[in-house]
């Protein structure tokens, strides 16, 4: 899962350095968090694929967040924006 997590962040940086627009793809990470609704069709086989958690956007717990394949949204917002900086 910590292996998930960061290719979540290179997969960031990369899209970053194609686009050389990180606020762009910042904003975008922005807009989906703002999207706070579970999705109805996601299932655990194919939670990896999404950009966001798709079951609970809002994870807070500890323990949750240990066990996610996704790192959190906030984090991959903010290193892109220092990223653009």
């Amino acid at each position: 899962m910590a292996v998930s997590r960061s290719r979540e962040y290179l997969a960031d940086a990369s899209g970053a350095l194609l686009t050389r627009y990180p606020d762009g793809l910042a904003g975008a990470l922005e807009k989906i968090a703002k999207f706070d609704q579970p999705l109805k069709k996601a299932n655990h086989a194919t939670a990896h694929m999404f950009l966001a958690n798709p079951f609970d956007p809002h994870v807070t717990k500890k323990f949750e967040s240990l066990f996610s394949t996704h790192p959190p949204i906030k984090d991959r917002i903010a290193k892109l924006k220092k990223m653009g900086a």
